[in-house]
């Protein structure tokens, strides 16, 4: 009896294949067609997987969701990256990989006007949720940053010091706040405390790091000034758009009345530095006298506020 007569010809289906990995016939299925096999059933069980993971996949609660829009506003866009140190620790604090957290940020992007305006979407995942407590920091600032920050030590702080990572510093002189006009002193240091940080990393992030009148790009020399001093308007403490990024020199004549913004984001310098005997003086702040503020990433000065200092603060105004 001849080979062909003993095994004849097989005639192969890709449903069949399966069923016969575990039979004496299989080992006469050429080995190009069962590496293909194997492939194909390897991908089944991949997307089996993904299937499964995706089933699982957890909702994001109401605390997770305010502990990534707290993030989102302190991260310039370019920041909002899964290798980014900060998105990573927030993955392993909430149990959630770092590409989660990635999205869920990118999904507040594509809620920021500033940032569609500009041409760059975002993601369009952003769930109802997500809609609701954007709106709502935008009305709550201080309640929902105070919220958030609570949340931040309870998980975040507390995590870092389970693992014995340190803790960052807060230097004395970092922050530059009006003092606060409340009734009691302790409750006053208290209050204070409270979102400083937040602030001046959100409106860091919103100018990117540069003095939004000169362009000086270096941290240590720049100071988030408030509009609208602390001290005044308890509502938009935290808000950024009561926020400029000043160099030093340039706070401290915002924060004297000695230069002032216009509602059309123009820099307005008093007389008293345009006219002083000072050459230097006049030559370095006479520069400033009509320029534009470079642009926000995500909030432009509220005119309000703007408008506020105009009247209440520029001493030009005042010697009317």
């Amino acid at each position: 009896m001849s080979n062909l007569e003993k095994h004849p010809p097989l005639r192969l289906y890709p449903e069949t294949l399966p069923h016969l990995r575990h039979t004496a016939i299989y080992s006469r299925v050429p080995i190009a067609i069962r590496v293909q096999d194997l492939a194909v059933d390897q991908q089944l069980a991949q997307n089996a997987t993904m299937l499964g993971e995706t089933s699982l996949r957890r909702r994001w609660t109401e605390d997770e969701t305010i502990l990534a829009l707290y993030l989102y506003f302190q991260l310039p866009y370019g920041k909002l990256h899964s290798g980014n140190p900060e998105i990573r620790e927030l993955a392993e604090v909430l149990d959630r990989p770092s590409n989660s957290i990635k999205m869920k940020l990118c999904n507040f992007a594509s809620l920021d006007p500033k940032i569609t305006d500009s041409g760059r979407k975002g993601l369009a995942g952003a769930s109802r949720q997500d809609r609701d407590i954007y709106a709502e920091f935008g009305h709550k600032w201080s309640a929902l940053v105070a919220r958030a920050e609570a949340l931040w030590a309870l998980r975040v702080t507390s995590s870092q010091n389970k693992a014995n990572a340190p803790v960052p510093e807060m230097k004395a002189n970092e922050f530059l706040f009006e003092p606060y006009q409340g009734a009691s002193t302790t409750q006053a240091w208290v209050n204070q405390r409270v979102g400083q940080n937040f602030f001046r990393r959100a409106v860091l992030a919103n100018y990117e790091d540069r003095c939004c009148i000169t362009g000086i790009a270096e941290p240590r020399l720049l100071v988030a000034s408030h509009i609208k001093p602390w001290g005044k308007d308890a509502e938009n403490r935290h808000n950024p758009a009561n926020g400029l990024l000043l160099s030093a020199t340039l706070d401290g004549a915002f924060d004297r009345g000695l230069i002032t913004v216009a509602k059309n984001r123009r820099v307005l310098v008093s007389r008293y530095l345009r006219e002083s005997s000072s050459q230097p003086t006049r030559d370095y702040f006479g520069q400033f006298e009509g320029v534009t503020l470079r642009p926000a990433l995500r909030f432009d000065p509220e005119p309000q506020f703007l408008d506020w200092h105009n009247e209440n603060c520029f001493i030009d105004a005042l010697a009317r």
